[in-house]
């Protein structure tokens, strides 16, 4: 059976991620070469930037993934019932995934995972300035917390991180 442009499209770049995570285990980023990913991946250099401008974009289309398909499948979310749900939530599916994002923080590269996270849900540049500022605030508040808890090895399950969550205290 012949595969269709958007079935390509999408091996390519599941092949190109493949690869560069393997390699991201034997190396930091800085020493993987765009040839490197190729042949790893068995894709040729056309296939790599026709998908993708750099390394780092790789890995942030993988987390924007992952994080919209739990965005998009998760009720908790979904809904925007209760906050508290859904960064337990959210913790679950970054605790799931724990190997990838030890890995990103063990290669210093746990910056692509806030651009992702704050493009998704951080200030926007039509917000009122209070309203930025507010936003802001929380974004890098919750972000503090994922953060230390990855570079932490995320040792709490995410159940556990809930109740550390629901303990936080905001007034000053």
């Amino acid at each position: 059976m012949k595969m269709g442009n958007l079935e390509r499209n999408t091996f390519v770049r599941e092949q190109i991620t493949e690869a560069i995570i393997e390699l991201l285990y034997e190396k930091e980023m800085k020493q993987i070469s765009i040839a490197d990913i190729t042949n790893k991946a068995q894709v040729s250099r056309v296939s790599f930037y026709r998908n993708f401008e750099t390394k780092e974009d790789i890995i942030k289309t993988y987390i924007g993934k992952m994080v919209l398909d739990w965005n998009m499948n998760t009720p908790e979310v979904k809904d925007k019932k209760d906050d508290d749900e859904m960064l337990a939530s959210l913790f679950g599916i970054l605790k799931e995934h724990d190997g990838f994002f030890l890995l990103l923080s063990k290669r210093g590269l746990l910056d692509l995972l806030r651009d992702v996270l704050k493009e998704l849900y951080g200030p926007k540049p039509e917000f009122p300035n209070l309203g930025a500022y507010f936003a802001a605030f929380l974004f890098y508040g919750i972000y503090g917390w994922i953060e230390e808890w990855i570079d932490r090895g995320m040792q709490e399950s995410a159940t556990e991180m809930a109740k550390l969550l629901k303990q936080r205290n905001l007034s000053m």
